[in-house]
């Protein structure tokens, strides 16, 4: 049975999972006041520490696995105690080994009222090139998910033409390639990279690309309104017309938009059978209620629900409800992955009628008339065909 209750059209494609990974501390803020600041000079009393594998490895590949996708992850550490801590929790043998490089951290800042602060060092992922890569594990998989470029100096200081032939390379193999992207650093050498070159290059060989708004929209210098609808499917018609075949914009909040490219679609091995299903699409999920504990790595949680249900060939209406479902079950843990249940799990919860935080579309979405009703509770667009 699929995660919705309806029987499965096929068992899961396998996944390989690569790019950033990192060792997340996460202090708990949850005794500290409303409006606690960090000042200079000052102490500030925390809880205990969550310590677990962050970045989009360790986040998508985590939830995949327990979501019961075959998956396998591609990272890279140092020779460090932080490496030795990192791939214990990972548990995972296909770690790349960097010796005398430094693991990537990531220090997360939740404080109550305020958005979150993230202390990143990217470490030995600065080094991580294609090459790192062992192409047989390639051949054997569906699905090749990359995430965090951004945060991987290797793979933007070229301009992106040796990630471009590496991906071009992988689309070779006949796999399905799926793109998730960070925020750089505006005021690092992240921050001074041809964003737009990047793209130019590397999207003509991306199946999905699976960004957060607020990311592309600052590499390209634009300013997309998340609440017009009309702006976001500019937006993303603008990124199809980079050559990705299906863009899924994270919105936070409000929820996960989706829009593909028109017929004829080739989506790549892990693709589903009725591609007919999938072309031409403009739809949009509202994401569902969750008791928040924390939002670290809940936009990858959410690429991991859209990811399981495509490689078990879901309809993009179904794959969009996990990929909110996910995500909603994400936040009610401090770390990205201990939230998320399973696959049974996860659709026992959509079977009970879990609740969306705006069940139809209102003023917080735009124009109401610009959606309709589709199932799954997700709203199909005003250029949507079905």
């Amino acid at each position: 049975m699929s995660a919705s209750g309806t029987p499965e059209a096929r068992p899961p494609k396998r996944v390989v999972v690569a790019g950033h990974v990192c060792l997340d501390l996460i202090p708990s803020f949850e005794a500290t006041g409303e409006g606690a600041r960090l000042e200079p000079g000052s102490l500030l009393e925390v809880g205990a520490a969550t310590l677990a594998p962050g970045g989009g490895v360790a986040n998508v590949g985590g939830a995949l696995l327990k979501l019961g996708v075959p998956a396998r992850l591609i990272g890279k550490v140092g020779d460090d105690a932080f490496g030795g801590l990192l791939a214990g929790l990972l548990g995972t043998p296909n770690l790349i080994r960097a010796p005398g490089e430094s693991t990537s951290y990531t220090v997360v800042l939740s404080l109550p009222g305020s958005d979150r602060i993230f202390l990143h060092h990217s470490g030995c992922n600065d080094t991580f090139t294609p090459e790192d890569i062992d192409f047989s594990a390639l051949a054997e998989a569906d699905l090749l998910y990359f995430g965090y470029p951004p945060l991987m100096r290797r793979l933007y200081e070229d301009g992106g033409e040796a990630f471009a032939a590496f991906l071009e390379r992988v689309k070779g193999l006949g796999l399905t390639t799926a793109l998730d992207l960070a925020m750089p650093d505006p005021q690092g050498r992240s921050g001074r990279a041809d964003w737009p070159a990047f793209l130019a290059r590397v999207l003509p060989f991306v199946d999905l690309f699976m960004p957060s708004l607020t990311e592309v929209a600052w590499m390209l210098g634009e300013e997309p309104s998340p609440a017009d609808p009309a702006s976001l499917e500019r937006f993303a018609r603008g990124l199809l017309a980079c050559g990705a075949r299906a863009v899924g914009l994270k919105l936070g909040e409000r929820g996960l938009y989706l829009r593909t490219a028109d017929a004829p679609l080739a989506l790549g091995r892990a693709a589903p059978d009725d591609l007919t299903r999938w072309a031409g699409r403009e739809l949009l999920s509202p994401v569902f209620e969750a008791a928040v504990r924390g939002t670290t790595g809940a936009g990858d949680a959410t690429v991991a629900g859209f990811l399981a249900g495509f490689v078990r060939g879901e309809t993009p209406e179904r794959c969009l409800e996990l990929a909110c479902a996910v995500g909603a079950a994400s936040v009610e843990a401090a770390d990205a992955v201990s939230g998320v249940p399973s696959w049974a799990g996860l659709g026992e919860r959509l079977a009970r009628g879990w609740r969306r935080a705006a069940p139809h579309p209102g003023a917080a979405y735009g124009d109401p008339a610009y959606w309709r009703a589709g199932p799954n509770g997700v709203w199909r667009g005003r250029r949507d065909p079905s």
